[in-house]
């Protein structure tokens, strides 16, 4: 089902004019409007999904189908050197627009990296003890 308040809503389904660059019955890939890199583009699917815990399995491997066909495309055109598909799930982690969708961030030498974190030194015995709660 669609949110007639959601602004993803509008934009997956051509209520609102994009710079689209795939449709299917699913999704609709648009050019990012705020771009990080020449080509930044995101998948959004048609329906309203707050985040990917609301997805089906099925739509969430189409989406990332979709993502692998797209950035292969993407990187053959664009000459790019690198590719990020970035997906956030809450605030907490980034997400802005709370209907799920994926970023499609062509990378050329030469940027400054954008996905960056400061790793940590993992203790052993706090890892395996992790890995057991953990465990599906």
């Amino acid at each position: 089902m669609k949110d007639d308040n959601c602004i993803f809503c509008k934009l997956a389904n051509g209520d609102i004019p994009t710079n689209s660059i795939y449709e299917d019955d699913d999704f609709r890939i648009i050019l990012d409007a705020s771009p990080a890199s020449r080509g930044h583009a995101l998948i959004i699917p048609k329906e309203h999904y707050r985040n990917i815990y609301e997805l089906s399995d099925e739509l969430c491997s189409k989406a990332l189908v979709l993502a692998k066909k797209a950035a292969a495309h993407m990187t053959d055109v664009l000459s790019c050197d690198g590719f990020n598909i970035v997906q956030n799930n809450n605030e907490v982690a980034g997400q802005t627009v709370f209907h799920f969708h994926m970023h499609l961030i062509p990378r050329y030498a030469g940027e400054a990296p954008m996905l960056l974190w400061k790793p940590h030194e993992a203790d052993d015995t706090a890892q395996k003890a992790l890995c057991e709660e953990l465990r599906m």
